[in-house]
């Protein structure tokens, strides 16, 4: 059995967090299928991939998308194949990822190769996200610059 926590609290005593909650809650609710196994990856302060096991599957039988804040991966096999099988042991079926993406998260390629697709990201932060140095004006400074309005007001 899963415990599945109560927000309903943090929901009272906070503002603006709803996207945070949500999708909280949409995690614990999701099943917990692991088809197909994929890795997660942080390169670098800003940069991310995915590594997705797909064996077998063909670039045009898998589909990406981006829609806002999500990554929706599926996966469906074309059956071309000939012949009766004996044993099954090697997954084929259909498959769908979903990932939620951190804002200003943005995918910058997919290549698969050797059955393994490969997914990169990068942080893109504005400028107006970006830390920015504040100089301090000494009290020197703002006086030429009062001085020197005055002088373009009367000159």
């Amino acid at each position: 059995m899963r415990n599945v926590p109560d927000f309903s609290t943090l929901h009272r005593s906070s503002i603006g967090f709803e996207r945070i909650f949500d999708l909280l809650e949409a995690a614990q609710s999701q099943p917990s299928d692991n088809w197909p196994p994929f890795d997660t990856m942080k390169l670098s302060e800003d940069r991310y991939r995915i590594t997705m096991a797909v064996a077998g599957f063909r670039r045009d039988e898998i589909e990406i998308s981006v829609q806002e804040n999500l990554l929706v991966i599926r996966g469906e096999r074309k059956n071309d194949i000939e012949g009766e099988y004996l044993h099954r042991g090697i997954a084929y079926r259909p498959f769908m990822r979903r990932f939620e993406l951190a804002e200003h998260v943005v995918v910058t390629e997919a290549h698969l190769a050797d059955g393994l697709l490969n997914i990169n990201f990068i942080r893109e932060l504005p400028e107006a996200k970006k830390p920015r140095r504040i100089e301090i004006n000494s009290d020197d400074a703002i006086m030429a610059k009062v001085r020197q309005i005055e002088q373009q007001v009367s000159g």
